[in-house]
């Protein structure tokens, strides 16, 4: 059973980081665009549908299959919880809840462009772009060499 969670797990990773990449991209694009009517009616939409569609349903389908695993973790392991074998666990925890608290941000900065009142530059979003991509690094870092 832990395999399959397992897979569960990585396919509904893969899927919430495609919204966290491509989300940030869109505010650079929509706050580049700001003056296109036209275009940012359709980056609207896009906006929408990746936050609600597709990043909202992976990113719970990610926390609850994670959760799963921990609790399979000690039949998987032969009887050892996972949450023992040392501090990368609690480490790739905290870093997932600041990928959590990432990703609400996104809402946040959709609302704010969907109501026109979104004032960061493209400039700010590519960098802000970036903030999965370590998190992700940090997070697969704990989870492979285990670090602690």
């Amino acid at each position: 059973m832990y395999s399959w969670v397992l897979w569960f797990h990585i396919i509904s990773l893969v899927s919430w980081f495609a919204a966290l990449f491509y989300m940030p991209r869109l505010f650079v694009y929509h706050a580049e665009n700001i003056d296109n009517e036209g275009f940012v009616k359709v980056v609207k939409i896009m906006e929408m549908k990746i936050y609600k569609y597709i990043g909202l349903p992976a990113m719970w389908a990610t926390i609850i299959s994670g959760v799963a695993m921990i609790f399979l973790s000690s039949a998987h392991y032969g009887g050892v919880n996972i949450m023992s074998t040392g501090g990368w666990m609690h480490a790739k925890i905290f870093f997932v809840l600041v990928l959590v608290a990432y990703f609400f941000s996104l809402g946040f900065f959709r609302e704010k462009f969907l109501k026109d009142e979104c004032k960061k530059s493209g400039k700010f979003f590519r960098v802000y772009n970036e903030v999965p991509t370590i998190l992700l690094l940090i997070i697969v870092a704990m989870v492979i060499l285990k670090p602690f």
